[in-house]
């Protein structure tokens, strides 16, 4: 605790009315010493205290330093306290103090037989040395501060020598041996001494110093802020202190989260009050570590009463939101937003629009959100107009994916590119929004924007996010600049690490694909296979099932994607090698029973083709390549069949409206069915997107 004490402190046994101090059950009148003082005879005042209350040399000068503090004196103060020899003190209070003989019983003589007055005494002293360090503090002297406060409780281990006892030790020592240990780690701290300020706080924590817990709490809070904001990184706490089995904070981050997490539990069991900054703190942490489940373990154990509710459901719903928690989220957003509680705000609104605009069947709901924040962003909250646009534009987007109708859709597309232009107009500096509004405008295939927005977005971020030059590769492509686009992906590697490389690679290799050059595309796979290899020894032969998805080199899609490509080369064994490997990791996959199939067309083995397929869109109904594949197949093997395969390429065409396959083989399906019209209409639509088609989606990089 700086520059705080209690009143207590300081001004025990002094009457401040009449201006008496007692001693040994004796009381005088303050105006003889104080009138000594002001003549600056230290010495007679002292001896006046001595011959009047008792008292040896220490315990005056204690006594009379305590007076010169209170008076507001600090400097002279300091003179008296320079006078005292706490050694000295020390070894005449040790063996009165924790004097401990064994009896007959094997029991100890304890504290409760010690005379008052021994602890009286080395209460003054030791008190003396305390405000010596505070005196000193005031003066700007914070190393010699911090020494002295460090020898008073330097002498308390010597006087304590097992620690102090629970019980039966004076109010008047307790306290002060409290404050020191508080005031410590913050003399060291305002020193510049912070690896000593980390040692006091440690120490403070760790020795029996009998702290009440409020005393505890304090300092366990200042450590954890300190450990969270200073920006000193300290060592883990040394082997010596360490309890077998018990957990090991290895940083900073983690020793401030286990020391909050302390606070947090004390005050659920009513140890502390509840302090609101303990939460905040927590709160800071757990969101820089990526751990926002824990965060809302942690609101979700807050008594009722402490939190407005609104607020406790607001930042419940951001932690399960950040945890990829959506349904949980937007449940707590949607009884935030009723009508009865707070249905105009703006950043539940937001973050519920933002958590609809990831979900088709949930984007008129988004919609509906966004639109709301958008009237409700005035006075304070007009920053956030540029964010209601933005997630609007979002969700419209998604909506268009499940429209009914092509003028829906058409509709809805131009809406959503609407919305976000108008949020670029406020927002012009804004990375993300640059990204999504290239995105936006590549799947309008409005590829000349789109470029120029992903190019923006590359240089704004400066080439460090992967997503970037993604984008930037994949329309280049779709205006079939492949060359550019190699280049572009080349770019990318020296800019991004090897874990991140997995995507890059199979862009490369997709690129090769779609130039024809096979062989070429295969040199970028055995790199993928490389990278899963290092993957796979940085965590050894076990992992667990978090690790696998958390692998920044999906290894099933590095086997699935060899497999598609050996499959290209009629390299059948070796593609089916490949898809052994992927069943090993996945055992059901739409994916992998479509390149399966594949591989069976390809043979001419149609019925077994036929069984993949249908197996394929069983593990997944909307798997759009396999309806297309089916659909294909079925007017192959039977005539009779076109309306099914109709049926099946026009549900591939509502998923994903922009595939020029399916318009290709809808289009010989209406050949095939005598409606040449309508087959006309479906090539020139297979050829327009051929002129504009990406080697991937362009979904697939969101």
């Amino acid at each position: 605790m700086s520059g705080n004490e209690s009143p207590e402190l300081g001004q025990a046994d002094v009457d401040p009315s009449v201006r008496q101090v007692c001693a040994n059950g004796i009381c005088m009148q303050t105006n003889v010493v104080e009138a000594k003082l002001d003549e600056g005879n230290i010495q007679e005042a002292e001896s006046a205290l001595r011959e009047g209350l008792s008292l040896n040399f220490e315990e005056a000068r204690a006594l009379l330093g305590r007076l010169e503090y209170q008076r507001g004196n600090v400097e002279g103060a300091l003179r008296v306290f320079d006078g005292i020899d706490l050694q000295a003190a020390i070894q005449r209070m040790q063996p009165s103090v924790t004097e401990k003989q064994p009896s007959k019983k094997g029991r100890t003589k304890s504290v409760e037989s010690v005379p008052g007055v021994s602890q009286h005494a080395a209460g003054l002293v030791l008190e003396a040395i305390y405000l010596k360090a505070k005196s000193l503090q005031k003066l700007g002297r914070l190393t010699d501060a911090a020494r002295e406060c460090l020898s008073v409780l330097d002498a308390v281990e010597k006087i304590f020598e097992s620690g102090i006892p629970d019980v039966l030790v004076e109010n008047k020592l307790q306290e002060t041996v409290s404050h020191a240990v508080e005031l410590l780690p913050e003399l060291w701290k305002q020193a510049g001494s912070y690896s000593e300020a980390m040692s006091a706080y440690r120490r403070a924590l760790l020795s029996q110093w009998n702290l009440d817990n409020d005393c505890c709490a304090r300092i366990q809070k200042a450590f954890a802020v300190f450990l969270l904001y200073s920006g000193v990184e300290v060592s883990p706490p040394s082997l010596a202190v360490q309890i077998d089995g018990s957990y090991v904070p290895r940083n900073n981050l983690e020793e401030a989260i286990l020391l909050l997490m302390i606070l947090m539990r004390k005050v659920y069991l009513g140890k502390i009050k509840w302090d609101p900054s303990v939460l905040e703190h927590l709160t800071f942490a757990l969101s820089v570590c990526g751990q926002t489940s824990v965060l809302a373990k942690q609101l979700e154990e807050v008594m009722p009463g402490v939190l407005n509710r609104i607020d406790r459901w607001r930042s419940l719903a951001l932690c399960y939101f950040a945890a990829g928690q959506n349904k949980n989220a937007l449940s707590l957003l949607r009884k935030s937003l009723h009508k009865h509680e707070e249905p105009n705000d703006v950043l539940s609104l937001v973050l519920a629009s933002k958590i609809c605009s990831e979900d088709v069947l949930l984007a008129a709901e988004g919609v509906k959100y966004a639109q709301r924040a958008i009237t409700n962003a005035e006075g304070s909250n007009e920053h956030l107009k540029g964010v209601g646009l933005r997630v609007l534009g979002l969700c419209l987007g998604k909506q268009a994916k499940v429209a009914t109708s092509d003028f829906e859709r058409s509709q809805l597309q131009s809406e959503a590119l609407k919305s976000l232009d108008g949020a670029m107009a406020l927002e012009h500096e804004n990375s993300d929004l640059m990204f999504e509004l290239g995105v936006q405008y590549a799947e309008h295939r409005n590829l000349d924007a789109a470029l120029q927005y992903a190019r923006k977005y590359v240089d704004a971020t400066g080439g460090s996010t992967l997503r970037g030059w993604r984008l930037l590769a994949l329309v280049l492509s779709a205006q079939h600049r492949y060359s550019e686009a190699e280049v572009v992906t080349d770019a990318a590697f020296d800019e991004t690490t090897k874990w991140d490389q997995g995507p890059l690679l199979r862009m490369k290799a997709k690129l090769k694909t779609s130039q024809s050059r096979y062989i070429d595309a295969v040199e970028p796979y055995r790199h993928l296979l490389s990278l899963v290899q290092a993957q796979r020894k940085s965590f050894g032969p076990f992992r667990n099932a978090p690790q696998v998805e958390e692998d920044k080199v999906n290894e099933y899609e590095v086997w699935h994607g060899l497999a598609d490509l050996y499959s290209s080369l009629s390299h059948f064994k070796d593609a089916e090698t490949c898809l052994e490997k992927a069943r090993g990791l996945i055992e059901y996959s739409a994916d992998t029973l479509y390149t399966e199939g594949m591989m069976f067309e390809r043979q001419g083995e149609n019925d077994k083709a036929l069984s993949a397929y249908i197996n394929a869109l069983l593990v997944e109904p909307n798997h759009v390549q396999c309806k297309i594949l089916l659909g294909s197949l079925l007017t192959k093997m039977d005539p009779g069949m076109l309306p099914l395969a109709k049926a099946l390429l026009s549900d591939a065409l509502r998923i994903e409206p922009t595939n020029r396959v399916a318009w290709y083989h809808l289009g010989l399906v209406h050949r095939d069915d005598g409606r040449v019209a309508d087959a006309a209409d479906c090539f020139q639509a297979a050829s327009m997107l051929e002129e504009s088609d990406p080697i991937e989606k362009f979904s697939s990089i969101l």
